[in-house]
Order: C-alpha cells, then sequence, then structure tokens
C-alpha cells in the first residue's frame, strides 16, 4: 500500500517482455574472434581467421584478440595469432599492449612468448605504465623477474605520477623491493 492508502502494482507498468539491451558493439564482440580468445575457444578462432578475419581486428575500445587471449592465459591461441599476423605490439584506445595484460595476470608464458615475437616491454599505457609496473602492481615475481633479467633499464622508467615501478611494492622489505633498485653503473 502506498502512503496515499492505495495499493499500487509495479508490475502493471510492463509488457510483460523481458527487456533486453544489448548494444550493436556486444552482440559483435560476441560474434566475433574476440569471444573466441576470452573463452579459449581454439577451434572458433580458428574458424574466423580461415574466413578471412584479421588478427589485428579491434573491438570497440581497441583491444584484439591477442589482448583477451594474452590476459586470459591462452598460450595456444597466442600461438595462433601470432603466425597469422597479430601484432604483438597492438595498442588500445588506452595504451594497453598485449604484454600489459599478461604481465598484470602474471601469465608466465604467455610474457615469455610475447617478448620472444619483439613484444616492446617499455610501451607505456595511457598512465604512463609499462608492463613491469603492471606486474610489480600484482605482486607477479616471476615476471618482474623476467622483463627485469631481460630489461634492467625498465626499473627506472615512470608513469605519469613519476613513479618508477618499485614505488609500487607495497612492503619495503619484500625482497621484490631491491630487485627493483636502479643499479648504478660500474
Amino acid at each position: 500500500m502506498s502512503s496515499f492508502g492505495h495499493v499500487h502494482d509495479c508490475s502493471a507498468h510492463s509488457s510483460g517482455a523481458p527487456s533486453v539491451h544489448q548494444t550493436l558493439d556486444e552482440m559483435e564482440f560476441e560474434r566475433g574472434i574476440w569471444s573466441a580468445a576470452v573463452s579459449g575457444d581454439l577451434e572458433e578462432v580458428q574458424r574466423h581467421l580461415g574466413k578471412g578475419e584479421n588478427a589485428n581486428r579491434m573491438d570497440s575500445s581497441g583491444y584484439t584478440a591477442l589482448h583477451y587471449a594474452s590476459r586470459n592465459n591462452h598460450l595456444s591461441i597466442c600461438e595462433l595469432l601470432l603466425r597469422s599476423g597479430a601484432d604483438v605490439n597492438s595498442i588500445t584506445k588506452s595504451g594497453v599492449t598485449p604484454l600489459h595484460r599478461a604481465a598484470y595476470r602474471g601469465n608466465t608464458e604467455i610474457v615469455q612468448l610475447l617478448l620472444r615475437r619483439g613484444a616492446c616491454p617499455t610501451l607505456q599505457d595511457s598512465d604512463g605504465k609499462i608492463p613491469l609496473h603492471k606486474a610489480v602492481e600484482m605482486e607477479k615475481s616471476d615476471i618482474i623477474d623476467i622483463l627485469v633479467k631481460e630489461f634492467p633499464q625498465s626499473v627506472s622508467i615512470k608513469d605519469n605520477k613519476g613513479q618508477s615501478p618499485g614505488s609500487y611494492v607495497k612492503d619495503p622489505n619484500s625482497p621484490l623491493y631491491s630487485r627493483l633498485i636502479p643499479q648504478s653503473p660500474d
């Protein structure tokens, strides 16, 4: 009963049919190569590529299938996409690369694959962060070790806030911290 003394039935205002609001971008994503890359459906990715879909096709945010497969740790899909011409350094509208995504999630084999295939570990996203910043934020020590070993100069790269990767170590007593201190030349 409402405060005016009469009963109000909200369901009387609906058509009875469920409301479905899906944007064209969402529908395109679900039908595209990106959804298959997210879910790890290798056969579906192969089908898309076999039909001539471009491995570098971007969704509305600029993500490619390689971004999604890298984030979700789908190694075989990453390998297939790279063999099919996917750009290992593809950049989204916010400057994120597949290496940023894999480093953030701690996907060691994918990080190694992307680096072998020429991923640039010093590309900065719109926040000025490189993949090493992302790995440190998430405390992914295996990724930190790989990136620092291969690209020791990356420990000095600062983001838009003026922070180097070592600044993001949550515990200064952590063994991670010492690995992220720039070494002075001898």
